[in-house]
């Protein structure tokens, strides 16, 4: 990607930010320096009708990029957020709750945590309405070590199997759907999920608007499927014609509601808060494609809270239509194909047979939903010449549509789904992409708080570092909102650590702690990484690395991050 060389006597001139503590002179004997395979120019930042500011936060997209209008954004965050959890984690949730009236309980505290988190993800998109999600926040608020904060993230973004989870409930579902009469094999689940992910990369890859297009069809259709599962309990509830049963479950008499809560301990009980919270991720999944969105500022405003609101409502609805028709003993004992149980109660195997197709489709959508997002975040990265290779992972070519980003996602993903041991897969997956999204979200809000915190509650140095930020969103969160937040995550980070009580084991087969310690591995790997190419490699050879706004032939204005030599 190239740009057009501009002036150095113009009024306004590309932003030069040295990324060490020294400062760095620009030697270059021509207008363009070659890093990452990138031609990189000094470009005017500004034509005579643009506003600065609105260049610095990233509003400046061409309007031919942005193709997602209200029902696609929409669409993004019901497919992410309604993808495998409410089909396949009830079992789970009751497992770790130990009583059906805590289960409901946790999915009320998992519904609070995600509308605060969408408040808050509504509140940084609209001050922020690019491309990349959390880690434009993230660079925005943790502004020095320069690049610490983005090179911890990008280990998350490259690292974590965002769709593990749903690859290993699509090929469970998807084999059930072929024989109910047989649990599939471990092998053949996981080369279904494979399947699948394969499926989404090149549907996103190389045909960008089908892909879309299939997207938002599977997105109203789960919505459809969840709505016809609820109204299908509340009429078994009712005992109308067609949805009686012969011998109902006594899940809802109120002396066996309450029966073994906690017998698990507070690690089953965190473990299973984790798993609803994860059933509700997916709040900020516009926030990753705002640069594609059509008025991104009044789109997610409207869009996020109402697409949030209808998906709790369907939730708790569905959960009481779960327990309506299948016994709490037959929920805990049947893995992750309770939709499928609740509908061959109702109407026989056929019907089970059905529902298992259709659960698999909506994975399939969900799968569609993340993949499409992160292959971007992976872009962003890559734009700003943040991982190896950046040149491959920024291009468009040659489908226009971020490839190598989607392939890199497909990879991690498919290994993930390979290689973790049966009986663990799902649930580690699961964990292994709700607990580093928890840290992220801990200082994301905790950034946020500071931000919002009255003068009086801060020193004059501290005052003068919030004035710095300049932080002026058209929308802004209550702060209590924002500190609840908070303080849910750092609860989710922190009593993963607590062993489990004796009896119950989070794990088959790994320790309860290794996906606390993977995630923390991650944050650790992105701080050497940064230490060795910001400043190990720097000293080595004798540069500083520079990072400047440019914009590319295409109108988008961007970051890059390029070495000038020390004289």
């Amino acid at each position: 990607m190239r740009t057009t060389a501009g002036s150095s006597s113009e009024a306004s001139t590309t932003e030069r930010e040295p990324l060490l503590s020294r400062d760095a002179e620009d030697n270059r004997s021509d207008a363009s320096k070659n890093y990452a395979s990138v031609d990189v120019h000094a470009v005017p930042l500004l034509e005579d009708h643009e506003d600065e500011e609105n260049v610095n936060l990233g509003h400046h997209v061409p309007e031919h990029r942005r193709q997602l209008g209200p029902f696609s954004a929409a669409s993004l965050i019901f497919n992410r957020v309604i993808g495998t959890g409410i089909f396949a984690t009830s079992s789970v949730i009751l497992r770790s709750s130990g009583s059906v009236g805590l289960s409901l309980i946790m999915w009320l505290l998992g519904a609070t945590v995600a509308l605060c988190g969408t408040a808050v993800y509504i509140e940084l998109g609209t001050g922020l309405p690019r491309n990349g999600g959390e880690k434009n926040y993230l660079e925005y608020i943790y502004r020095q070590p320069k690049l610490l904060v983005t090179c911890i993230y990008a280990m998350y973004a490259v690292l974590t199997g965002w769709q593990a989870a749903s690859c290993s409930v699509f090929g469970e579902y998807a084999l059930h759907a072929w024989n109910p009469s047989q649990l599939p094999s471990p092998t053949a689940t996981r080369l279904a999920g494979v399947l699948c992910i394969t499926v989404a990369l090149v549907l996103h890859g190389t045909m960008l608007k089908a892909g879309v297009r299939i997207q938002n069809a599977l997105g109203f259709l789960k919505l459809l499927i969840l709505i016809g599962i609820a109204f299908s309990g509340l009429a078994s509830l009712l005992r109308l014609p067609g949805f009686r049963l012969d011998n109902p479950p006594n899940n809802f008499e109120w002396g066996t509601m309450w029966q073994g809560s906690l017998q698990g301990g507070a690690n089953a009980f965190v473990t299973g808060l984790f798993t609803v919270i994860w059933c509700f991720i997916g709040y900020s999944n516009a926030n990753y494609a705002l640069a594609e969105v059509r008025d991104p500022v009044r789109t997610i405003k409207r869009a996020a809270p109402l697409a949030m609101l209808c998906i709790t409502l369907v939730y708790l609805l569905v959960n009481v239509a779960y327990l309506a028709v299948v016994d709490k003993e037959e929920i805990v004992g049947s893995g992750r194909i309770v939709a499928a149980l609740h509908f061959g109660k109702l109407w026989g195997v056929g019907a089970e047979r059905a529902v298992s197709v259709i659960v698999a489709l909506s994975t399939l959508g969900n799968i569609l939903a993340v993949l499409f997002t992160h292959g971007r975040v992976v872009q962003e990265l890559g734009r700003e010449g943040v991982l190896p290779f950046s040149s491959i992972f920024a291009s468009n070519k040659p489908f226009n549509a971020p490839f190598a980003g989607l392939f890199e996602q497909w990879l991690v993903t498919s290994g993930l789904v390979l290689l973790v041991p049966p009986g663990d897969a799902y649930l580690f997956m699961l964990n292994l992409s709700s607990y580093p999204l928890a840290i992220i979200n801990t200082f994301v809000s905790g950034g946020l708080v500071f931000i919002h915190l009255p003068d009086v509650w801060l020193p004059k140095r501290l005052q003068e570092l919030r004035a710095s930020y300049g932080w002026r969103p058209p929308f802004a969160a209550w702060t209590a909102v924002v500190v609840f937040f908070l303080l849910s995550n750092v609860f989710l980070i922190s009593v993963p650590l607590i062993p489990p009580s004796h009896g119950y084991k989070v794990y088959e087969h790994l320790p309860y702690w290794l996906h606390v310690l993977v995630a923390w591995s991650i944050s650790l790997g992105g701080v050497v990484y940064w230490y060795v190419w910001c400043v190990w490699l720097p000293r080595r050879g004798g540069y500083t690395l520079v990072r400047e706004w440019v914009r590319d032939d295409d109108g988008t204005t961007r970051r890059v991050v390029r070495k000038v030599k020390v004289t």
